[in-house]
């Protein structure tokens, strides 16, 4: 009798107690927060760092936890990227950011098709790109249904991803020569 007595007096308090929940803090660290380690690896993103939103700036940090253990080619190819995004401007991040979710919606096999024609365009030699680049550059973009482009037809960003996440462009349309700079990835 006592024990049940207890039991509803602990389970009356409980219920009438204000619920309170303990939220995470959402928030991404400000770039004086990170570590030495993480403003090392993310050195190109300095500039950038605190303007970046919550999600991205976690992304990132996220990047920079797993890369001591990335191979130094892959390091190498991390820095790389992070240098050239760092150089784009916002609507060319943000164009980027459409294609590669335009390239992710796109079948395995036109993925792949796609991936085999940005190979054969990277072997070309480079006044053939640059040929090709100008002779596309005055050529209107092949039209889809209700006159918008075709998601095939948008140029790929000039981003350059693993092979497994690579954004190439349609050989119609050759990438224009990187003067500047993806994950998301």
């Amino acid at each position: 009798m006592a024990q049940n007595l207890l039991t509803a007096i602990i389970l009356a308090f409980a219920l009438a107690a204000p619920a309170q929940a303990i939220v995470p803090k959402l928030s991404a660290p400000a770039w004086s927060e990170l570590t030495l380690q993480e403003r090392t690896v993310l050195a190109p993103l300095a500039q950038d760092w605190n303007s970046m939103d919550s999600q991205r700036r976690r992304k990132w940090q996220g990047i920079a936890k797993r890369y001591p253990a990335m191979p130094p080619e892959e390091q190498q190819r991390m820095q790389t990227r992070m240098k050239e995004w760092a150089k784009l401007t916002p609507d060319e991040r943000r164009r980027a950011r459409e294609q590669f979710k335009t390239l992710q919606k796109t079948p395995p096999e036109e993925r792949e098709a796609i991936k085999q024609k940005w190979q054969e365009y990277e072997s070309l030699p480079p006044e053939e790109k640059k040929r090709l680049s100008e002779s596309a550059a005055g050529k209107p973009a092949p039209k889809g249904a209700m006159g918008q482009p075709s998601p095939a037809s948008k140029p790929v960003s000039n981003i350059k991803a693993s092979p497994a996440k690579s954004a190439p462009q349609p050989a119609a349309a050759p990438p224009q020569p990187a003067t500047q700079q993806p994950a998301s990835q």
